[in-house]
């Protein structure tokens, strides 16, 4: 098993379960800390190549998945992954798109999807799921069943 994130570290989430999921914006530049086992980069165009296993979802800022069948499954992985690996989704800011997805993920975890916005931005920051279309999203998503 993977060494988990530290719960303390600005960006790391911890679900309901227990499971942590980092969250972060690329532009800041790699964080202190260990790398991700695994990650998601919601970005528009083809991310930077890293050293770890990794996912790209095209996802336009401001703007919803470009392959919403995608997302589910992306984050049925990303939570059962999140059990025993370090996990990231970033975005460039990392509070849009990486909120709206980490909203997603709440409800994959259990929250209900009219509350996951409310909790996300409860737990990891006050700005995440920027768009009203960002929000409705997330109060329409349905996780992929195990």
């Amino acid at each position: 098993m993977t060494t988990p994130w530290d719960p303390s570290v600005a960006g790391v989430l911890r679900l309901p379960s227990g499971r942590l999921v980092r969250g972060r914006g690329l532009r800041a530049g790699p964080p202190v800390g260990p790398p991700p086992t695994f990650g998601v980069y919601l970005l528009g165009k083809p991310p930077p190549a890293v050293d770890w296993e990794s996912r790209w979802l095209p996802w336009p800022d401001f703007r919803l998945p470009r392959d919403r069948e995608a997302v589910g499954p992306l984050l049925r992985e990303v939570w059962e992954r999140a059990a025993t690996e370090r996990v990231e989704l970033a975005c460039g800011g990392g509070r849009g798109r990486t909120g709206t997805a980490l909203a997603c993920l709440a409800v994959v975890d259990g929250v209900p999807a009219d509350e996951a916005v409310a909790w996300v931005r409860r737990h990891y920051h006050p700005g995440a799921v920027e768009t009203p279309w960002q929000k409705r999203y997330v109060s329409r998503f349905r996780p992929v069943p195990v």
